[in-house]
């Protein structure tokens, strides 16, 4: 074989196991989560729900102007917060920390136990269900909390930092990420 049919054929090759890979991974999305603790958590989702961490779960307030107290503790000095502001801030990350840690644990307990359930095949239809319901209640609760701890935030805020805030966080149309408050 010439030098070009090697190298023909080597690419040939290449793109064939490529197109491989990416058939073999689009039919198991789910490979190696079978050895996860909890199977419908992975690790860090654990660590963010034991951490009170938001996970997105106010992606509705933040996405519309209402920053969240931790994002406006970390960009604290680019904001120009005053003492007052950031004490306000940090008591409301306290307080949210406060509620949704407690939240989060459960949320883990009660996936832990639709697994356990599972995995010992001893789960009921009546069982799963009453499961399902008891894990949207608390997701329910812990997306409302986080959630609360934002609708707040603006008041405390002046025109000038919400719109760098906006800025900062890469906010397209920053100048306009203002809460719309009713007449």
């Amino acid at each position: 074989m010439s030098p070009s049919t090697w190298t023909t054929a080597l690419a040939g090759l290449a793109m064939l196991t490529a197109t491989h890979c990416a058939a073999a991974q689009a039919s198991q999305p789910y490979a190696d989560m079978q050895a996860r603790s909890i199977k419908a958590l992975s690790d860090q989702q654990i660590a963010d729900l034991r951490a009170g961490r938001g996970m997105a779960l106010a992606l509705a307030a933040e996405l519309n102007g209402y920053p969240g107290p931790a994002h406006l503790l970390e960009l604290a000095d680019q904001l120009g917060l005053t003492v007052e502001q950031r004490r306000q801030f940090e008591q409301m990350f306290d307080a949210m920390k406060r509620e949704t840690i407690p939240v989060g644990q459960q949320l883990i307990a009660k996936e832990a136990d639709l697994d356990r359930r599972f995995a010992a095949r001893t789960i009921t239809a009546d069982q799963l269900n009453a499961a399902v319901a008891a894990l949207g209640e608390i997701q329910a609760r812990l997306r409302a909390a986080h959630l609360s701890y934002h609708l707040s935030t603006p008041a405390l805020l002046t025109q000038e930092q919400m719109r760098h805030y906006g800025e900062l966080r890469g906010y397209a149309g920053a100048s306009g990420h203002q809460p719309r408050h009713p007449n």
